[in-house]
């Protein structure tokens, strides 16, 4: 019976969304950002005043922090600094939650668009064959057009060093060989160990 009583009080309703509210607060100050610098929002600000923009987007101008927290809790909001430096510092009233998911979103997204650019590597003997030397050279630029480097290697074995002049000759005629496509020349052909290399880029107008 006496849970009945309080539960029909007129005052648990608020007793309930106060400490509900101060728990959300609370898990979201707890939350650890690996590698960013926590954000400033609730009780953790500490200037006594804020340009305050409400959960609408409207400048309602400079406000004491605590009013701005007082209209942060009547709308279950936070409020949170999204420019530190100015004075003074400028808040909004939003969801932190939902407004930290969804720039997470975005982040993740924009890093998919963006293309990392592998090293391809692409090995022959300066004794290829015709075939196997149009099919590198097809690779070759299929690499390149796709964004990524070329690291071509012309390997001499054993007393094949003897004729690294015909290595330089091969890379040479991939060279020219190269000329229907932009591209950048990273590393001109040299001698790595026992090997003629030669590094190609993709073209930045690409």
């Amino acid at each position: 019976m006496s849970l009945a009583r309080v539960g029909s009080s007129p005052s648990f309703g608020s007793f309930l969304f106060s400490n509900l509210h101060l728990w959300r607060k609370t898990l979201i100050s707890n939350v650890k950002f690996p590698g960013a610098k926590p954000p400033i929002l609730n009780e953790g600000i500490r200037a006594r005043e804020v340009r305050l923009i409400d959960d609408e987007g409207n400048n309602l101008g400079v406000v004491s922090t605590q009013d701005a927290l007082k209209m942060a809790t009547e709308k279950d909001l936070d409020l949170v600094v999204i420019s530190p430096n100015q004075a003074p510092p400028v808040a909004k009233i939003l969801d932190y939650g939902k407004y930290k998911f969804e720039s997470e979103k975005k982040a993740k997204e924009a890093k998919k668009k963006q293309h990392v650019v592998e090293v391809k590597e692409i090995k022959m003997r300066y004794k290829i064959d015709v075939h196997d030397y149009n099919v590198r050279l097809k690779n070759i630029k299929k690499f390149l057009e796709a964004g990524n480097k070329v690291k071509v290697m012309v390997m001499l074995r054993g007393r094949e060093i003897q004729h690294s002049s015909l290595a330089f000759d091969l890379a040479k005629r991939i060279i020219s060989d190269l000329q229907d496509i932009t591209y950048l020349m990273e590393k001109n052909p040299g001698m790595e160990g026992k090997n003629v290399v030669m590094i190609l880029a993709p073209s930045t107008n690409q």
